[in-house]
């Protein structure tokens, strides 16, 4: 009895290891699938919810859209964005007014979780698939999002309805028929 099991045993390891052989082969004579990374760089596509840098979007006349309400800089569970803000006298109104002075981003300690994408609520800032982060020293990690000379994207001017004389002269009448008369 024993003897039977110890043959088949060995019956039973030598097809394992023809099976393990045959795959072997196969993936011996299949043509390559090796990318070679740096040649096809720009061949390579990424999915769309990839993570990989942080950016502030800014227009052809260097505006953007962060008003430095810090809310990214709150959400971030690691202290990665800072928002350092200066106040400025309105041009406008004459009042004092908070202005982004620098956004930064320090690379090195992000994880990726999108938290601060998804609090800004004017959309300032987003990810891009932009991936390659190699540097020699940490401190080269810490980047300035807003560009230097960049503003606030100014308001868009409100347009102004076309006047109806007629619906005017009906609306000073209808006040001066409704106010009451002090005698």
């Amino acid at each position: 009895m024993k003897l039977i099991g110890y043959i088949k045993s060995i019956c039973v390891g030598i097809w394992r290891l023809m099976q393990g052989m045959y795959i072997s082969m196969l993936n011996f004579v299949r043509p390559k699938v090796t990318e070679q990374y740096p040649e096809n760089r720009g061949e390579h596509v990424y999915f769309e919810r990839f993570r990989a840098l942080l950016t502030m979007p800014h227009d052809a006349d260097n505006h953007h859209k962060c008003t430095a309400c810090g809310i990214c800089m709150n959400s971030c569970p690691n202290g990665t964005i800072t928002v350092l803000s200066k106040m400025e006298e309105s041009p406008e109104t004459g009042k004092p007014k908070k202005v982004l002075d620098r956004h930064l981003y320090d690379l090195g300690s992000c994880t990726f979780c999108n938290l601060c994408v998804q609090s800004c609520p004017f959309g300032a800032i987003e990810f891009t698939n932009q991936f390659e982060h190699s540097v020699f020293t940490k401190e080269r990690l810490v980047l300035q999002l807003n560009r230097p000379g960049s503003s606030l994207k100014p308001k868009p001017a409100a347009v102004a309805a076309p006047v109806d004389k007629q619906a005017g002269q009906r609306a000073a009448a209808q006040e001066t028929v409704n106010t009451p008369k002090t005698v």
